[in-house]
């Protein structure tokens, strides 16, 4: 029986990250052809070069495609924010998803579906509130930078379907789990803050495969891809600790946080208080392998790391 993903075709941009190479490989796995945007020459016959000087990405390198998803960004695990910085991460993400929006207007009715990324960031903190896709937008800088990123994906045109990635810190030892490992590792986890404010987190298998989940459907706006059950910050650092074998103790005053990152990273990543919620995902069907954040670590975190 012939592969029914053999004849599909996805344009990926943003394909080198933690996010980006899990979904190619994925996809990939499934028989789905691949082509990559990149910034550099082209190497492969799969990889087209794009955003190395002033000229718009051609159409017609997602002529044909089912979808194309704009993974592009530079990493918010970068501190402190300095002025110059946060210039970076609005850059890194505003441009190639307005390169990308352009192309897709230009194809009309032929586009591709535009699969967008965003961030949770885009509610800011709301203790004690579920957020879900039909939440207002925050008042952090985040939240501010989430929302020009959506608008920019939004300019694909009426004919385009066009889906934002709400996307949660991803449990995996090169996302949110990165730092955290670093003090576990040395004895020197413990509270941030007062530990209890709802951190939104997913797994790396969950996000890539919500993903895919989105590009299958018929899914536009906005998608929370965030794990089904809230986890505070203390749930995180403990189950880490956990799997380490170390212990949870020492807690980091936000005032000495804030000295080290700023008040920007600080507010936006570690202190703020959001529960989001999966509603679109939930409501069309789509299942979690993992439901709870110490699931998620556990499968972050080899047992030989332990």
């Amino acid at each position: 029986m012939p592969d029914p993903d053999g004849d599909r075709r996805v344009v990926v941009a943003g394909a080198s990250g933690l996010i980006g190479s899990a979904l190619v490989d994925s996809l990939r796995a499934d028989g789905v052809r691949v082509t990559t945007l990149v910034r550099r020459p082209a190497e492969q016959p799969d990889e087209v070069e794009w955003l190395t000087g002033s000229g718009p990405l051609d159409p017609a390198v997602l002529d044909g495609a089912d979808a194309v998803v704009g993974l592009n960004g530079a990493t918010i695990g970068r501190f402190p924010w300095t002025a110059r910085y946060k210039n970076s991460l609005l850059w890194s993400r505003i441009t190639p998803t307005q390169a990308i929006a352009r192309a897709v207007r230009e194809l009309g009715s032929d586009a591709p579906a535009f699969v967008s990324a965003s961030a949770v960031g885009y509610y800011g903190s709301a203790p004690g509130r579920v957020l879900t896709e039909e939440s207002p937008r925050g008042e952090t800088f985040l939240a501010d930078l989430c929302g020009e990123w959506e608008a920019a994906a939004l300019a694909s045109g009426d004919h385009a379907r066009v889906a934002m990635l709400r996307t949660a810190p991803i449990v995996h030892p090169q996302g949110v789990l990165k730092p955290l490992m670093l003090l576990t590792r040395f004895g020197v986890s413990g509270p941030i803050g007062r530990g209890t404010q709802k951190w939104p987190w997913i797994s790396l298998d969950d996000e890539v495969r919500g993903i895919r989940h989105v590009i299958d459907s018929q899914i536009a706006g906005p998608v929370n891809l965030v794990g089904p059950t809230p986890a505070s910050a203390n749930d995180l650092g403990f189950a880490l600790a956990v799997r380490m074998n170390r212990p949870f103790l020492l807690r980091a005053p936000v005032w000495a946080i804030r000295l080290v990152l700023g008040a920007d990273a600080t507010e936006a990543l570690l202190t703020t208080d959001a529960t989001v919620a999966p509603r679109v995902l939930e409501q069309s069907g789509f299942t979690f392998t993992h439901t709870t954040v110490e699931q998620a670590v556990e499968a972050a975190v080899p047992a030989a790391d332990a």
